[in-house]
């Protein structure tokens, strides 16, 4: 990739576009009582995906860049979960019925400091509040320096069909360096556990871009993660912003690789991973042929929502715990990020929502480009435009930094398709951001 394209379009600033509008244009006049009445709209026979937030873990990672409490002892979790359930109760009451559910994710955090009584409690209630359907996907985000037998077996008679693992890297030098000491026995234990107890389904998730990381690191903790034969790989870029997450401050930011060492790193990544037989998929995630991902991109039915990649198709999500986020048919709405807030809205008997965003037409016209772009790499604006109503030409006249992109060949543009090219798939944000609209103009 060209040192020059790098330089101009490789932004840490940029959003990853997981949801459109961004958190950042989130306001804090959608709130609580605009969450219930969403809530109330909601078609009683439309499925929904659930997403839990559980936001504690036993040792802090400094590379994390999500809200998290560190806690030694199980009072505080168990104690959580009496306010998760609770909220759980509070949206099932606004909800217009049992709402059916395909797809439910615990994340955090370290969901797998639940107590096994405790989890199986949650899930017991989960399913008494909503409907799930029989092919129902469960999942959830492990820590295999903490995964013991006992949850092991939890989360198989709990009826998860998806496990998350936690890898970053297999360097020893790197873990150090981000507070994750972990060998490759306790992430090979971990799977073998799970598949003992028929969670057949693994992820991995790798980062790239971390203190002392090579590209050869980067390569042999690839090839050590394949051996095991997970299901899907996360390949993520690491995210250095020290300013708004503290514990990065950690992190010796001289050891750090430049963007061009990034995407090399990310490079050499994705080359071991399709030769060992993965399909990349979008940005940053490889799928075997016959996983959920690889057959949803075949298909055209792979989206983008709060988590990343998913063949998830439910247009509603519900977003349980500290900043969680929902998708509702209206908007946005997530939730109050500091625990704390949270359970005091909570033990008031109201909605933990801290701010939102209500769509406008606008608004999901440009989510669906970027998402198709996110997806697909390529987007047909005049099909898009046209089941939103509006005029392509008119749409791509505004994007200005469209035109420079076009300029320095990252995208084609034929009889309205914007495609990315293939080896300038690294700066695949960077065409989504000509689409939004809520994005400081200052060019680049």
């Amino acid at each position: 990739m060209q040192t020059s394209l790098l330089n101009k379009y490789c932004d840490a600033r940029l959003p990853w576009y997981t949801i459109y509008p961004t958190v950042p244009d989130f306001s804090a006049t959608v709130a609580a009582e605009t969450c219930e009445i969403w809530l109330r709209r909601l078609p009683p026979d439309e499925p929904v995906s659930l997403y839990l937030h559980i936001p504690f873990c036993r040792s802090i990672c400094w590379y994390c860049g999500f809200p998290t409490n560190l806690t030694r002892s199980e009072r505080p979790i168990h104690d959580f979960v009496a306010m998760l359930s609770e909220e759980i109760r509070l949206v099932a009451e606004q909800a217009p019925c049992a709402l059916p559910v395909n797809d439910v994710h615990f994340g955090g955090g370290t969901p797998t400091t639940i107590a096994p009584a405790d989890f199986l409690a949650l899930m017991e209630l989960l399913r008494r509040c909503f409907t799930f359907s029989e092919s129902a996907s469960i999942a959830i985000e492990i820590d295999p320096r903490a995964f013991t037998a006992e949850m092991a077996e939890t989360l198989g008679a709990a009826g998860v069909t998806r496990a998350s693992i936690g890898v970053q890297s297999f360097d020893p030098v790197v873990q150090r360096a981000v507070n994750r000491l972990q060998s490759e026995a306790q992430t090979a234990s971990a799977v073998e556990r799970l598949r003992q107890h028929g969670i057949s389904r693994i992820n991995f998730d790798l980062l790239f871009g971390l203190p002392h990381q090579t590209v050869q690191s980067c390569v042999n903790s690839a090839r050590t993660a394949v051996a095991m034969r997970p299901d899907r790989l996360a390949v993520f870029s690491y995210a250095h912003v020290p300013s708004y997450m503290k514990r990065q401050r950690q992190i010796d930011e001289a050891a750090l690789p430049d963007n061009i060492a990034r995407a090399e790193q990310a490079a050499a990544v994705a080359d071991t991973l399709v030769s060992a037989g993965y399909h990349q998929i979008g940005l940053d995630h490889f799928a075997l042929p016959d996983d959920e991902l690889a057959l949803a991109q075949k298909n055209g039915r792979l989206r983008r929502n709060s988590l990343g990649y998913s063949a998830d198709t439910c247009k509603t999500v519900i977003g349980f715990g500290p900043s969680a986020i929902g998708r509702l048919r209206d908007g946005y709405v997530q939730n109050e990020v500091a625990t704390a807030s949270y359970n005091q809205h909570i033990r008031a008997g109201r909605l933990a929502t801290a701010k939102g965003c209500c769509l406008t037409e606008e608004d999901r016209l440009r989510a669906a480009i970027i998402d198709r772009l996110m997806c697909d790499l390529e987007a047909d604006m005049p099909a898009i435009c046209a089941a939103h109503g509006f005029d392509p030409i008119a749409l791509l006249d505004s994007a200005d930094r469209l035109g420079m992109l076009v300029e320095d060949g990252v995208v084609d543009i034929e009889e309205g398709l914007v495609r990315i090219k293939q080896e300038h798939r690294f700066l695949i944000r960077s065409v989504a951001a000509a689409f939004d609209a809520y994005l400081d103009r200052t060019p680049y």
